[in-house]
């Protein structure tokens, strides 16, 4: 059985347009640039380091043992061989499993509060109130309640995550546009059927939004949560390094914690631009 291809029109065998040409290398040379000053910033901020450390502070001072000339040679030193691996890890498990809690209750809870004014009206001044609870204030009532261990900082992560998902949320089904609702009723569709069709597709993006602003608040907090006692994660290594007095390897890993850092915000814009491009 033979299949025949459609024949090219012309459309398809002529080259691009110059206006489709040009934009592309206004969009080119708009990446480039940004990657060259990107480049740029951490070039000075590396140098201001180094004159922080290296040049204005005095050889025999506290600060020069968290110059840049100690503490890259030790980062090498670490990612060549040691146990910073296993703790990189332990971090990023604890960080996904708040995140996956914050995101199972934080979503529903929006959609309600998005959908419902009665329950915007009851829940906001509640909200409002716990959110402005700095969440490494709870770190006593964690330990009391949960015990030492993972659960503290699984219960830390989640309530300081859970705002920003839960009002991105809330805020997407604000946004959607009463039309669709309006065909969905018409329809007949069943409160599941507008949900997983309407409702979820369209605050997608609201959604990835939220979870980006929850990563980089759930690494900031990471750290200060993996001093409770634990025996393993990157602010249990960090604790580790000043007790040996190893301030060179302190100083890289607080490098990594920012490496990491910056590459799950960076993993996070790419699915933001992926599944809701308007929302990059």
């Amino acid at each position: 059985m033979s299949v025949q291809s459609e024949p090219l029109s012309a459309n398809d065998l002529a080259p691009p347009s110059a206006p489709a040409l040009n934009a592309r290398a206004n969009l080119l040379r708009d990446r480039s640039l940004r990657l060259v000053l990107g480049l740029l910033g951490l070039v000075v901020l590396l140098a201001a380091w180094w004159l922080g450390t290296d040049v204005l502070a005095r050889p025999d001072s506290f600060a020069a043992r968290f110059s840049p000339t100690a503490t890259l040679p030790a980062l090498g030193e670490l990612l060549k061989g040691s146990d910073l691996p296993l703790h990189v890890m332990v971090s990023l498990r604890r960080v996904l499993v708040g995140l996956a809690i914050a995101l199972a209750l934080g979503v529903p809870i929006g959609i309600l509060v998005g959908t419902s004014r009665f329950a915007e009206a009851a829940t906001t001044p509640a909200f409002q109130f716990l959110r402005m609870i700095s969440p490494l204030s709870w770190m006593p009532v964690a330990v009391m309640v949960f015990g030492v261990g993972d659960a503290p900082i699984y219960f830390l992560i989640a309530f300081a995550t859970i705002w920003p998902i839960m009002l991105s949320t809330a805020a997407g089904v604000r946004a959607l546009d009463p039309q669709w609702l309006l065909l969905s009723r018409s329809l007949a569709a069943t409160r599941w059927e507008t949900l997983s069709r309407i409702v979820i597709p369209g605050i997608l993006g609201h959604v990835l939004t939220g979870a980006r602003l929850a990563i980089g608040i759930a690494w900031i907090i990471l750290v200060p949560c993996e001093m409770l006692g634990v025996s393993a994660g990157l602010g249990y290594f960090i604790l580790d390094t000043r007790d040996r007095l190893a301030y060179p390897e302190l100083m890289a890993t607080i490098l990594i914690i920012g490496l990491i850092g910056f590459a799950l915000d960076s993993l996070a814009r790419a699915l933001v631009r992926r599944f809701a491009p308007g929302q990059a």
